[in-house]
């Protein structure tokens, strides 16, 4: 037996019984009114980004159920067909490939940057769908380039724009490092962010580039250490090599508060830095599983039908089909045909929406994106990642 096959065991095994066979979570659903909606996806629920594609899995085939056993959009079910992809491009437009030849698919969920900028110009040539996915890379946040796509949260930059924002607001005049990965996720944010920067009048004392999951950063350390700037943001990375930069930074006396954006924000990954991540603070467009704040219906309902944590992968995933099924549901409300054109008009009709408390305000999606986050700060004691600000929008 191949490694492979023993992680996808185990981490299947952290799905539902929704799912059946590689074809997941399929369910045969009658046909009425024009049939079922089809929402594919290309998931990547083996390999490097398979802590997330099994919580996004989880989180669009929960959200569907909700929609579905509550009669659908209009009497229409939405189905949900995904291929495993392994995080791979070509793995990714093999799935959509195959999904799209056996489906009529209105909308889909693709697992990278790489493949939502490959299938593009096949997505606009045949102008049938909507897509979102894991990826919130700010180059696609441009509804000219990219006219049937969008994000369910902030772009790479608009994060940051997020965190410079709280630092501004705290500490004016603050000394800023940013520390990235050399790749495009981790390059992504780090130009505009030092524009940003500059007009809310914070200096930017050091980048510093890490290849990504690098063990040894010693010498950046001390790099950074030199700079001596009041926030750090690490961006790029998911868990390595953040814990080392922390430890050795906290061993050396530093008193940088330490950062990160959403794919680092999970509060198990968070946990997982062990004495590192006391403090550590980063930008969430979602409530965590476990928030009590506010009211959140929404979250509740997750709570009950799933009992144990649910990880910002999952809560990701739950949010884009909630989106993508609002658009649907403007589009045929309207009397028209689901295509990528009109189903994008819908999703951009949403204004002040609340999506059940799972952003912690009402929402507007004029463009690509969903410029809402919050800033929360780990707690030992609690184990938890917990509201550092209240809910700012861009």
């Amino acid at each position: 037996m191949t490694n492979t096959t023993l992680d996808r065991r185990q981490l299947l095994a952290g799905t539902t019984a929704l799912a059946g066979g590689l074809t997941l979570g399929v369910r045969p659903l009658a046909a009425q009114d024009g049939g079922d909606v089809v929402l594919g996806g290309s998931i990547p629920l083996t390999g490097v980004f398979a802590f997330a594609g099994v919580g996004i899995h989880a989180g669009i085939q929960d959200y569907l159920k909700i929609l579905n056993d509550g009669g659908g959009i209009k009497g229409r079910k939405i189905k949900y067909v995904a291929e495993d992809t392994a995080y791979k491009v070509d793995a990714s437009v093999a799935a959509f490939n195959k999904i799209t030849g056996q489906e009529k698919v209105s909308l889909y969920y693709g697992d990278s940057t790489g493949f939502s900028k490959t299938i593009n110009p096949e997505l606009e040539r045949r102008g049938s769908m909507l897509m979102a996915g894991a990826s919130f890379a700010t180059e696609l946040n441009d509804p000219k380039k990219f006219p049937l796509q969008f994000m369910a949260g902030p772009d790479y930059t608009e994060m940051f724009g997020i965190l410079l924002r709280y630092i501004a607001k705290e500490k004016p005049g603050a000394r800023v490092a940013f520390v990235y990965s050399d790749s495009e996720f981790g390059r992504d944010p780090i130009g505009p962010s030092e524009a940003v920067a500059k007009e809310l009048k914070l200096s930017v004392v050091e980048k510093i580039v890490t290849p990504p999951g690098s063990v040894d950063v010693s010498t950046e350390v001390l790099k950074l250490r030199r700079a001596n700037p009041d926030f750090t943001i690490f961006h790029g990375y998911v868990l390595a090599p953040i814990p080392e930069f922390v430890t050795q930074a906290k061993q050396m006396g530093m008193k940088s508060q330490f950062m990160g954006t959403f794919w680092t924000m999970d509060n198990s990954t968070v946990q997982r830095m062990g004495d590192a991540a006391e403090g550590f603070m980063g930008v969430m467009p979602y409530r965590y599983y476990y928030d009590k704040d506010g009211t959140a219906p929404m979250l509740e309902k997750i709570r009950q039908m799933r009992p144990e944590y649910q990880s910002t992968g999952y809560l990701q995933g739950f949010v884009t089909a909630m989106l993508m099924a609002e658009a649907v549901k403007r589009t045929l409300e309207a009397g028209k045909e689901l295509t990528g054109a009109n189903l994008k008009a819908g999703l951009n009709s949403i204004k002040d929406f609340d999506t059940g408390g799972l952003f912690g305000v009402p929402i507007s999606i004029p463009g690509n994106s969903v410029p809402v986050g919050r800033i929360y700060r780990f707690d030992a004691k609690a184990k938890q990642m917990q509201p550092a600000s209240d809910w700012i929008k861009l």
